[in-house]
């Protein structure tokens, strides 16, 4: 399983010839990917303003109404994933696009209304459709690998109650590793992996026990905390090998399985 960050934008074909090269060699390979920062692009140009919510606890996430939605469902199925599935099959990778929410792929509740801060100002927010997954039923993926294929998945998932919604990328990949029983979960992004200080790439964090997840979490900020999170959750429940690393290398997922990065291992609080 492998997460390739909306942020890197066209650097996330980096990736591509390292999965050419472990899917000629017999592996399974699965793609999830985010969109944030051509969702925003997109927003820009339809003339709105990305909008955040903040909670009580500091936590910041995208404010997802109707308008919102539409843009980032857009910029995901629209630019992102042909992008990324055009480049894969330019690289020879035999890549097929999809979202959590063909085949019943990826189930999700929406989120309750809530109380936060959005624009400065206090209010309880009613109409964000974000939401947490639920379920995932991997047969669509399995169906497709052993097809020979090699799916690229992103957000977003469905609630049979509600429609559409936005999920977490980082936990989708997250979620789906763990459905599909992966040996590996590698994490990608615009960072070296976890850095005890976010200004100095030499204070990377190799190694994080997940008995310390909490003090690590507490070290990280903005989307780093919510990959910590996925990432351990997802080493917990039996991904044997979890890898936050650096999308910007040459050979990114090579070197991650190679020991770039920060790892999760065994470790007591």
């Amino acid at each position: 399983m492998v997460k390739v960050g909306g942020a890197l934008d066209e650097e996330m074909t980096r990736a591509c010839a390292d999965i050419r090269q472990l899917a000629g060699q017999g592996c399974s390979v699965v793609v999830v990917h985010g969109g944030g920062a051509e969702a925003d692009r997109l927003t820009g140009e339809l003339g709105r303003t990305t909008r955040y919510l903040t909670a009580s606890d500091g936590r910041r996430s995208r404010y997802t109404d109707a308008a919102a939605l539409d843009a980032l469902t857009m910029a995901m199925l629209g630019r992102v994933k042909p992008a990324l599935v055009g480049a894969l099959s330019a690289a020879g990778v035999p890549a097929v696009g999809l979202s959590g929410a063909d085949g019943g792929l990826v189930t999700a509740r929406r989120n309750r209304p809530a109380r936060v801060r959005v624009d400065g100002r206090e209010q309880v927010v009613r109409d964000d459709l974000s939401g947490r997954i639920g379920a995932v039923d991997p047969r669509l993926l399995l169906t497709l690998l052993d097809g020979g294929f090699v799916p690229v998945v992103s957000p977003p998932a469905l609630d049979p109650a509600t429609g559409l919604l936005n999920v977490d990328a980082d936990r989708l990949a997250a979620r789906l590793a763990v459905a599909l029983e992966a040996d590996w979960l590698i994490i990608l992004s615009n960072v070296p992996g976890l850095l005890r200080d976010p200004g100095d790439p030499a204070s990377l964090v190799t190694e994080l026990p997940a008995g310390q997840l909490p003090y690590y979490t507490g070290l990280a900020g903005g989307r780093m905390k919510v990959k910590l999170r996925s990432a351990g959750e997802a080493y917990l429940a039996g991904v044997a090998r979890v890898v936050l690393a650096d999308g910007r290398l040459p050979s990114p997922v090579l070197a991650a399985r190679a020991g770039a990065g920060t790892a999760f291992v065994k470790g007591a609080p």
